[in-house]
């Protein structure tokens, strides 16, 4: 009961502690003071006071769609470890049912924005399916290479690797991390792959998606997307926190590790420029790259040679 109640409040409450730890970096590197760590909580807020705006060509989609999202992600952050490396809902093969929970969330934000009639909603609805669909087959790679290595069919194999450490271990932990933070940014948005702060229609792809939602349903699509860095933050943690170390121990390296993530986030973000559109397919590919150079060194740790 204490597991589930952590997790719960980490899935709910830390998507705004990251989103304040990406504002305030962002902030640091331009010398500026920056906003509070809990402006995105205040923002959230208050969205859910102001009221909605619906167009008169959308349907009962447009209505739904927005919780549907949010009820799917949460649902999909049951299924993975966090603090302590225990989920709430720990079954063989999970990670099938979180990628197609993730993959239901986005069906519906993609309905949502065509839903309206508008052909900039269009527009970015058409990029984000094209742009994430890549990234589904590399997470499958990369999470049954390491169930095939471990013979653990959950995302717990994760843990495997640095509790083994050795040449190829480190290797698969090093590729492993570098391939989910590709997913991080692709399926959250961020700079290089999306803007969230960019205003130019024609070079957004997931703002451009909720132009026309406000009020609650606003709220509830960035609550949404927060929470998905959350759970793309955890599998990367998996391969670094051992699934030996004491729990509450393992709690605060976890949530030191995931602040952390949010700084790495923000300097990436104020760092380097945005990809020009017609080489995010290449930038989206170095997963599935990444991905099969980690099942050719699993495969040879299987194997030897």
């Amino acid at each position: 009961m204490k597991t589930v109640i952590i997790n719960l409040i980490i899935i709910l409450i830390m998507p705004f502690i990251m989103l304040g730890f990406i504002k305030k970096t962002k902030a640091f590197w331009a010398g500026r003071k920056g906003v509070s760590l809990l402006q995105p909580f205040y923002d959230f807020m208050r969205l859910l006071k102001k009221g909605i705006v619906v167009s008169n060509t959308t349907s009962f989609i447009a209505n739904i769609a927005p919780v549907i999202v949010l009820s799917s992600v949460i649902f999909a952050g049951l299924f993975v470890p966090l603090a302590g490396g225990l989920s709430v809902i720990n079954i063989e093969y999970g990670f099938i049912i979180f990628a197609y929970l993730l993959g239901l969330s986005k069906f519906f934000a993609l309905l949502c924005a065509m839903d309206t009639g508008s052909s900039f909603e269009g527009m970015g609805a058409s990029r984000e399916a094209c742009f994430t669909s890549l990234i589904e087959p590399a997470f499958f790679i990369i999470t049954a290479s390491a169930c095939g290595a471990c013979g653990i069919y959950s995302f717990n194999s994760f843990n495997t690797f640095i509790s083994n450490i050795n040449m190829v271990s480190l290797c698969v932990i090093i590729l492993a991390v570098l391939a989910f933070f590709i997913m991080l940014v692709v399926e959250c948005s961020r700079i290089p792959v999306d803007d969230p702060a960019t205003h130019l229609e024609l070079t957004m792809i997931h703002e451009v998606m909720i132009l026309d939602n406000s009020g609650f349903d606003l709220a509830v699509l960035t609550w949404a997307s927060g929470i998905k860095m959350v759970l793309i933050s955890s599998l990367i943690l998996l391969f670094i926190i051992p699934s030996s170390m004491p729990y509450y121990i393992s709690l605060i390296l976890y949530l030191l590790l995931y602040c952390l993530i949010g700084i790495v986030v923000g300097t990436v973000e104020s760092g380097i420029a945005r990809i020009r559109m017609s080489h995010i397919l290449e930038f989206v590919f170095a997963m599935t790259a990444l991905a099969l150079v980690i099942l050719a060194l699993i495969t040879i740790r299987i194997y030897g040679g």
